[in-house]
């Protein structure tokens, strides 16, 4: 069967880890999700959105090119690690850091193609098999499942400073493209992407960003982010916002009809000393919860995600 493309399939987000026999789980690493194609010698990196990022990560497809198989499709997680190990999802935008020896690595979690047979009608447990037998001795990581029970795993995993856990259900078929309950994800901080539409201008930068999510075909405000805006982000924030820019308010639910409880809103006043963009740029911004007014509280930037269509954020 010949080796075809697939958008990869998607988790669901939860506020606990479901419990059971027929559930397994992972970490949930802090970077990019990316399928890697090897087919001969050819060797693709591709995106969430099948851009192709080959070039953008050449150590990352010399470590995919050592795979133990003629052809093959798999899932999986570019991960940038800091001087101590651990997962660093600015370090993905810092070419300093990122290019670093041993500083990137891959994750694979899931086998979707091996040597002509195509594997998404195989349960997970056969798919991780078979995964397992073309990464061993590789340049490739794999992400293994976790032992212990749920609550032990949760604790662990916060104990490390990690994002989360994914809970997948042993025998769950592969859905390219669909967000499934058989997969779920478990946040321990909140996180998630939000759209940018806007922006408080200062000198020859911004101040902050005016940020949202989509409902449908509208885009709906959810917070003004500030924290987080380091020197290097603002720099590759800004040519983006730079070219973009609109005379019209993208957000359906702007202006607020006040500052809300905890002054995240947009005012009428504020209206006239913001600035309008097309949504084109997502980002992930931390934060502490949503106000009663539906907007974020104590928000922060996280970085910038080439890797998720702008049409795709909806509030978690």
């Amino acid at each position: 069967m010949r080796l075809r493309l697939v958008p990869p399939m998607l988790a669901t987000s939860a506020t606990a880890l479901p419990i059971g026999d027929e559930w397994t789980y992972e970490v949930k690493w802090d970077g990019y999700r990316m399928l890697a194609m090897k087919d001969g010698a050819r060797v693709r990196l591709l995106s969430r959105n099948l851009k192709d990022l080959t070039a953008a990560y050449p150590s990352v497809a010399r470590a995919v090119s050592t795979l133990r198989a003629s052809t093959a499709l798999v899932d999986g997680e570019l991960v940038a690690l800091d001087e101590s190990g651990r997962p660093m999802f600015q370090a993905l935008h810092h070419q300093t850091a990122a290019s670093k020896p041993g500083a990137l690595v891959y994750y694979a979690f899931d086998l979707l193609h091996r040597e002509g047979e195509d594997l998404l009608r195989t349960p997970l447990d056969a798919r991780r098999a078979a995964l397992a037998a073309i990464v061993e001795g590789t340049a490739v990581l794999q992400s293994d499942p976790l032992p212990g029970t749920a609550d032990r795993i949760a604790e662990t995993i916060r104990s490390f400073g990690l994002e989360g856990v994914v809970a997948k259900k042993r025998r769950s078929l592969y859905e390219p493209g669909k967000r499934t309950r058989a997969w779920i994800k478990v946040k321990f901080n909140r996180r998630q992407d939000f759209v940018v539409g806007g922006y408080k201008p200062i000198g020859r930068s911004f101040d902050s960003l005016v940020v949202g999510y989509y409902d449908g075909p509208r885009l709906h405000f959810a917070g003004r982010v500030r924290a987080g805006l380091t020197p290097h982000l603002r720099a590759e924030i800004w040519p983006v916002l730079a070219q973009h820019r609109s005379t019209k308010c993208p957000f359906v639910n702007l202006p607020s009809v006040s500052g809300g409880h905890w002054g995240e809103g947009v005012t009428a006043e504020d209206m006239t000393k913001l600035r309008w963009v097309e949504p084109r740029l997502v980002v992930e911004v931390s934060f502490v919860e949503w106000t009663r007014d539906g907007n974020l509280r104590h928000s922060e930037l996280i970085g910038v995600r080439e890797d998720v269509r702008p049409r795709e954020v909806r509030r978690e």
